[in-house]
């Protein structure tokens, strides 16, 4: 089966995606899934020339736009450059963009602190406020957040990671809330470590109590997680995956 017959059979023909942070890790696996089920894709990251290349990769209906989510100007002209691309909001958000830090808290700078908090949480709102009005008044539309381990799990080292996180759950518990019965769903999707590059720097395998990245989750496994939940029927609603190594 052709590429192009797969995606005209697929359940998210005819749908508009957002996701963030989709240059590298769980966000271009998500960009790759939902792209793979039908759904035109809107990636967004600070890294543009890579969001090119994979928008070329995908070919059609898949676009890139260049945002820094921790700059507020940026995040608005992005959500200008969705609302003109697509003629409003998107049927799909996929809040993914995020930063991490292991830092004992007395050597975790203030303003790296306040940074992590504007990538992982203060831009997720941005775009949830952005959008959440307008799939109210459809009755219909989905907002995937996506959490991790340490959304639920102190770890130490991990003060400045850990608040937003746990700020994100807060988050999509109010959001989930407010959009009880609305036709709207809110799904948070929270995966134990995951094998991406935010582990780069950090070099787990030599850090006591890290785990090693040959046994850690896969991006992919998150994306399908994530497809899961946005191809339920539309009077289901995953309120929260947990995910781990099996």
């Amino acid at each position: 089966m052709s590429s192009t017959t797969a995606r005209r059979d697929a359940p998210l023909r005819g749908r508009s995606t957002l996701v963030t942070g989709a240059s590298r890790g769980i966000g271009v696996e998500c960009a790759r899934a939902l792209h793979g089920a039908g759904a035109r894709v809107l990636m967004l990251a600070r890294n543009g020339d890579a969001l090119r290349v994979l928008a070329a990769e995908l070919g059609d209906d898949a676009s890139a736009i260049a945002c820094d989510v921790a700059d507020r100007d940026s995040v608005q002209r992005a959500i200008d450059q969705i609302r003109s691309a697509l003629g409003g909001a998107p049927d799909i958000v996929v809040n993914n963009a995020g930063q991490f830090l292991v830092a004992a808290v007395e050597e975790t700078p203030i303003d790296e602190f306040e940074r992590i908090l504007r990538i992982n949480l203060s831009s997720q709102f941005a775009f949830i406020t952005a959008f959440v009005r307008e799939l109210r008044a459809r009755g219909s539309g989905h907002v995937v957040t996506i959490g991790s381990i340490a959304d639920h799990v102190a770890f130490a080292e991990n003060a400045a990671y850990a608040a937003s996180k746990y700020g994100v759950r807060a988050l999509h518990e109010v959001l989930r809330e407010e959009l009880r019965n609305s036709g709207v769903r809110a799904t948070l999707v929270s995966p134990g470590p995951v094998d991406t590059p935010l582990w780069d720097d950090v070099k787990p395998e030599k850090r006591k109590g890290h785990t090693p990245r040959a046994l850690m989750l896969q991006a992919s496994a998150v994306a399908d997680a994530v497809l899961y939940a946005v191809t339920r029927p539309a009077a289901t609603n995953i309120d929260e995956l947990r995910m781990s190594r099996a």
